[in-house]
């Protein structure tokens, strides 16, 4: 397996509309894969969007970071996807608008050809079973890692749709309040991630905590964990902050870190990006601070 695998992206694209106001480009996907771009990734970015102000605006912010448009599909019918983000007590709630251009990622749009390294979903966008039916042909023409960024957000999920593509996932992402639902009725945080792992037979088990920081459980049984560092810094809002940690994950992915050290370094990027406004940060120097630090890795 070759360092530095290629990265497939498949989900939503849409503008984060805040309580000021103000509106960030965001979606997990999106997110991870502009992330991805600033690390010199090239992600293949899977998605839709619709042909209006806002989508022309995405695409042209995707051409200035340099990112590949050539899986993003345009909609004559359907908006551009929205979110409302309500922040009571510091902790984001969304209000996600249905039947956007992400919803109708079309199948027949979609390169025919065998993909290799690592493809990364969310659950957000399997929502719809147009969307659905492209993530099947697109996971049927993959030869390589499915890593699955759960995010459970009422009521766009559900077991039938969201349970079977956890039987195809090498890597899985989620939250404590996310195992509590998928694993209801394991006794405690270590035995519901043993749980999980051995059900759907996972190589890694990435559970973030929040303030209380984020734990690996891989097939051997490791724990890894990591903590918030010291405040060093004031944190703006958390919006992004787990689509951070995944694209430094699915970035240790790709160039074969271990993961312990893919962990710390995932960590770190999601506690600075807190501290910016959204969820992405169109500053080169920003990333360029971690890219030193991380080396040539």
């Amino acid at each position: 397996m070759s360092n530095n695998q290629p990265i497939h992206v498949f989900g939503e694209v849409l503008f984060d509309h805040f309580p000021d106001g103000s509106r960030v480009l965001g979606g997990a996907p999106f997110n991870v894969a502009w992330h991805l771009q600033a690390f010199g990734q090239s992600p293949r970015f899977i998605s839709r969007i619709g042909n209006d102000p806002a989508g022309l605006e995405i695409a042209a912010l995707m051409d200035s970071w340099g990112m590949d448009r050539e899986a993003l599909q345009i909609d004559g019918k359907h908006p551009t996807g929205s979110v409302r983000v309500l922040i009571p007590d510091g902790e984001p709630h969304y209000e996600i608008v249905e039947d956007c251009a992400y919803d109708f990622i079309d199948e027949a749009l979609l390169e025919e050809k065998d993909t290799q390294g690592i493809l990364y979903h969310g659950s957000l966008a399997i929502r719809n079973p147009a969307a659905r039916a492209a993530l099947k042909a697109i996971k049927a023409r993959h030869q390589g890692k499915i890593f699955i960024d759960v995010n459970l957000r009422p009521p766009w999920w559900g077991p039938l749709t969201l349970l079977p593509l956890l039987d195809d996932a090498s890597w899985v992402k989620l939250n404590e309040d996310e195992l509590a639902l998928l694993c209801p009725e394991s006794a405690g945080l270590e035995a519901a991630m043993l749980e999980f792992c051995e059900l759907y037979d996972l190589e890694t088990l990435v559970l973030t905590r929040g303030e209380e920081g984020a734990v690996a459980y891989d097939r051997h049984q490791h724990h890894f964990v990591v903590v918030k560092p010291p405040e060093s810094a004031v944190v703006v809002d958390t919006v992004g902050a787990g689509d951070a940690f995944a694209a430094t994950l699915l970035l240790g992915l790709s160039k074969q870190w271990p993961l312990e050290t893919t962990m710390e370094r995932a960590q770190a990027f999601a506690c600075a990006v807190v501290c910016k406004r959204g969820a992405t940060v169109a500053d080169r120097e920003f990333y360029r601070a971690f890219s030193e630090q991380w080396g040539s890795d």
